[in-house]
């Protein structure tokens, strides 16, 4: 009734389709190679696209943290005088600048005393710390918890004269200043809150001499330093100019409630 593989007699098996898969088709391997081809230039292009802006953007903000550290003993000696006692400046606040793989940059602090670091903030942060757990010890507070209240403070008071910068050139339309460059001028300040702290601490009464002095020239400092940026590095528009002499006034004001606050170590 049935042949040997099961179809009723009459019956014809379907023919196979005989044609070529697409893996044997040799049209359809040449066509997957040229996508797997452009799919690899365009990804590579993609992703060389993407790490230069990465990579100019970080320029942009950061900068090379190296650079902030290229000092030298004759650089912070002079970076202090001006820092502490600005108005005897008799030199020029722009920066020095030079061609460097064919746009200009500038030189680094220890050719430039005009150009910001970060060893003066950190040493002087760490050295108000210092000096602020010395005055507790004097005063017969010092615990563990005071003195990490007076670092975090501090930390708060770098951060806060940090939006006051980034603000201002927010304002002006100059965002593209490098955030480093504004760390390094807005931990300046410690250097004079350690200078008043000494003073404190050989007389007491010295302090309300040394406080509005060092914040005057802190104010002072960051005026000039700040105008050179607007005017010269940034080259701001000049329709802003009442504008931005107000910005400055207010940023040279509140270094007084600042200093001031910073030192009142154990209040």
């Amino acid at each position: 009734m049935y042949n040997n593989y099961g179809n009723p007699p009459g019956m014809q098996m379907p023919q196979q389709n005989s044609q070529p898969g697409q893996f044997n088709n040799p049209l359809y391997g040449a066509s997957s190679g040229l996508i797997r081809s452009g799919l690899g230039v365009y990804g590579e292009k993609f992703l060389d696209s993407s790490s230069e802006f990465m990579q100019s953007n970080i320029n942009r903000y950061f900068s090379n943290p190296q650079y902030y550290f290229h000092v030298n003993d004759q650089y912070v000696r002079n970076k202090l005088k001006v820092i502490l006692f600005p108005f005897f400046h008799r030199g020029h606040w722009t920066r020095i600048s030079e061609p460097v793989g064919g746009r200009l940059s500038y030189k680094p602090p220890i050719y430039d005393i005009n150009a910001p670091d970060l060893y003066i903030p950190f040493m002087a942060f760490g050295s108000f710390i210092i000096l602020a757990g010395f005055t507790l010890g004097f005063m017969g507070k010092f615990t563990p918890e005071a003195i990490n209240l007076q670092f975090s403070r501090a930390l708060i008071g770098w951060a806060f004269q940090l939006v006051i910068l980034k603000g201002l050139l927010y304002s002006m339309g100059g965002g593209e200043v490098p955030l480093l460059d504004l760390v390094a001028y807005g931990g300046y300040l410690f250097a004079g809150l350690s200078l008043a702290v000494v003073a404190r601490l050989i007389w007491a009464y010295s302090y309300y001499v040394m406080m509005p002095w060092m914040s005057l020239c802190m104010g002072v400092f960051l005026v000039r330093t700040m105008k050179r940026v607007l005017f010269t590095e940034m080259r701001s528009s000049e329709r802003h100019s009442s504008r931005q002499h107000y910005f400055l006034l207010f940023m040279a004001i509140a270094q007084f409630p600042l200093f001031f606050w910073l030192g009142s170590i154990g209040a």
